[in-house]
């Protein structure tokens, strides 16, 4: 069955990837679905993930570093590695060669390979050459010669001028005088001018590999003598090894992963959070010690390893002279430990959002998401407790565009003494059903002293419903 890999386009979904059953019909990139679906009704078609294709030709790269120790993602499809001193460690390019095809058919992904004395042609050769392509730097314009244009990746309108030019091969591009092509192209950016592209690919201007860094792992590992049951002893040490680490590099961890090897070729892990970055060994140790329970040392253990999966900057500072406390990390500390505890979902920290309705303001997060110690700025004109939701009242009496003089709230009848406002807060039309209704908000005090804040749904003649409602929102302290 033909298989294809599907993405949005200007006019519908286009082809974005196709099995090998669905090219040998003659389906190529870019075509639209519809149309392919026209010729091939039996052809099935999935969502491509873009962000995830990414994602695994990142890992794949770093996981190329196998052979050499420079490597990047080559755009959608490609990885480019500078295996300069390093093919005589496989036996030569040949072996090398062979040995990355076989390693990435193990793996189960189809490769097309290439090696030149630049990166430009082995991008070339691996996707325009024939087959298995090992280049010398003598024979490099010869190899590359036969190529089309559009190896150089210079984008379809380049392209199509070349085309029309009857420069079809780079052989052809070769020949042309570059004084009469460089009045051409003399304004195209690098990344585009066919000129400048086959200059890289020729050697004659440095195109260097700017390749990422690795990514630093902090772990710390005990490895014991004999196996064991209790990992409790040996957390402290874990812990302590792991902060060292994290302080020469002023990190903290947000994300710690306990595990545990056992005898008989099991393992068995535990992960602890915080709500922000940390590297104090008792604290690690409290949120890791909460979680062993459980956990299933088997026939017992000899190796146990403390991974930060997660790491923020935390740079180094003096505590307070006068043995003053950090509220904030105090706050934070306490956040972590009732989260090991009771659960990421049981303990949630306020957010603020902008909204003109009371009741939207406040959003429920997890704590550990949320940034202790960052409080919001209160509006004192505001009630401190809200009700969620609003509680209706029976107006006994009201005042013409005014407060109810009487009203009955859980059963209790209040009389007003005084009153103010209206504070009038239109429905937010970008969130809100049509025909929601406007309110005006009122504080009251009514005769013993307390004080509300409600206020009137709607109001008559609006042509959004019936009679104005009235609501309880808030209590003032």
């Amino acid at each position: 069955m033909p298989v294809v890999l599907a993405q949005a386009g200007r006019h519908g979904p286009v082809v974005y990837a196709v099995s090998v059953a669905a090219q040998a019909r003659g389906i190529s990139e870019g075509a639209r679905i519809v149309d392919v679906q026209a010729i091939h009704p039996d052809l099935h078609v999935e969502q491509a993930d873009a962000p995830g294709d990414r994602k695994l030709l990142d890992r794949v790269a770093h996981w190329a570093r196998r052979w050499c120790p420079w490597t990047v993602r080559d755009g959608a499809d490609g990885i480019v590695m500078d295996v300069t001193g390093a093919d005589h460690l496989f036996g030569g390019e040949a072996a090398m060669l062979r040995d990355i095809g076989t390693r990435f058919q193990m793996q189960g992904l189809t490769a097309r390979l290439a090696m030149a004395p630049t990166r430009g042609a082995a991008q070339m050769l691996a996707r325009f050459g024939a087959g298995r392509v090992i280049c010398d730097t003598e024979d490099l314009e010869m190899c590359l010669a036969p190529l089309p244009v559009a190896a150089l990746r210079i984008g379809a309108d380049t392209d199509r001028l070349l085309q029309r030019l009857g420069l079809k091969t780079l052989g052809a591009l070769m020949q042309v005088p570059r004084v009469a092509l460089m009045r051409r192209f003399d304004r195209l950016a690098e990344e585009i001018n066919p000129l400048v592209l086959l200059d890289r690919a020729l050697g004659r201007t440095a195109d260097p590999l700017n390749a990422p860094a690795d990514a630093r792992h902090w772990l710390a590992r005990v490895r014991l003598p004999e196996p064991v049951i209790d990992p409790l002893p040996h957390l402290e040490a874990l812990a302590q090894d792991l902060c060292v680490q994290l302080a020469e590099a002023e990190q903290g961890a947000r994300q710690l992963r306990l595990t545990i090897y056992r005898v008989d070729g099991e393992w068995r892990s535990r992960d602890v959070a915080t709500a922000s970055a940390s590297r104090d060994p008792a604290h690690l140790l409290r949120l890791l010690a909460g979680k062993l329970d459980g956990i299933d040392p088997g026939f017992g253990f000899d190796l146990l390893t403390l991974e930060a999966l997660r790491v923020e900057p935390l740079a180094l500072q003096q505590d307070h002279l006068e043995g003053r406390r950090d509220a904030q990390r105090d706050v934070a500390a306490l956040l972590d430990r009732l989260t090991a505890r009771l659960g990421p979902d049981k303990i949630t920290w306020s957010a603020w959002v902008q909204s003109h309705l009371p009741e939207r303001v406040e959003h429920a997060l997890p704590a550990l998401g949320h940034v202790a110690g960052q409080a919001p700025v209160l509006d004192r004109a505001r009630p401190l407790r809200l009700l969620d939701p609003p509680e209706e009242i029976a107006v006994l009496y009201a005042v013409p565009e005014g407060p109810p003089a009487r009203f009955r709230w859980r059963r209790v009848a209040y009389l007003t003494r005084r009153h103010e406002g209206p504070e009038r807060i239109a429905p937010e039309w970008w969130r809100d059903r049509p025909g929601t209704r406007l309110r005006d908000y009122y504080k009251v005090e009514v005769g013993d002293g307390r004080r509300f804040w409600i206020y009137r749904e709607g109001i008559l003649g609006d042509g959004r419903g019936g009679d104005p409602r009235w609501f309880m929102q808030g209590i003032f302290a």
